[in-house]
């Protein structure tokens, strides 16, 4: 039976199941292995028998990897498990900051008592148009998990997209659109 202790929720309800074999413990120095998100293990006391840590995440900026590989412990993330969300935070703040979502939401709010808020709101809406994004130029930096999927996203959306990463792996070069 292998004990895992989780620092962080993994989960929106907190539950995590991997079936038999696993045991989920309540403390870190009865686990061999720590499940975790975004917690800073930099100056954590690791208890002797642990053999593993997985980031749920990508990156492992929040693990210190040399210190824990010394001590003989593999730590290792899953990346691309949450690049789709990223590129949807990525779409949402481009659409936001493009058509002046966010000043008209503050306009509203700083007008709400005004009696005349209809009428004035015609007046006012003109300062909020924005720009379309489709046809105007956008440069992803990193066409890994995430940035292959924006690339592809904004070209979607008749973005014309100039993509870089010097170090793109044949698996991203394969998904991301010839438009890039």
């Amino acid at each position: 039976m292998r004990k895992i202790k989780t620092i962080d929720d993994i989960t929106k309800d907190g539950k995590v199941e991997f079936g038999e074999g696993y045991e989920f413990v309540s403390t870190a120095e009865e686990a061999d292995a720590i499940l975790m998100r975004s917690t800073d293990l930099h100056g954590y006391e690791l208890p002797e028998g642990i053999r593993a840590i997985a980031r749920c995440g990508a990156g492992v900026n929040n693990i210190p990897v040399e210190e824990y590989a010394k001590k003989g412990v593999v730590v290792f993330n899953s990346p691309g498990a949450n690049s789709n969300a990223v590129k949807e935070l990525v779409l949402g703040m481009l659409v936001l900051s493009s058509r002046g979502v966010v000043q008209s939401m503050n306009w509203v709010r700083d007008n709400a008592d005004d009696p005349e808020i209809q009428a004035d709101a015609e007046k006012a809406k003109k300062a909020f148009v924005g720009r379309e994004l489709k046809g105007k130029r956008i440069g992803v930096i990193g066409l890994g998990n995430v940035g292959s999927k924006v690339a592809n996203a904004c070209v979607d959306l008749g973005m014309d997209v100039y993509g870089y990463d010097p170090f793109i792996s044949v698996e991203h070069a394969w998904v991301l659109s010839r438009e890039v």
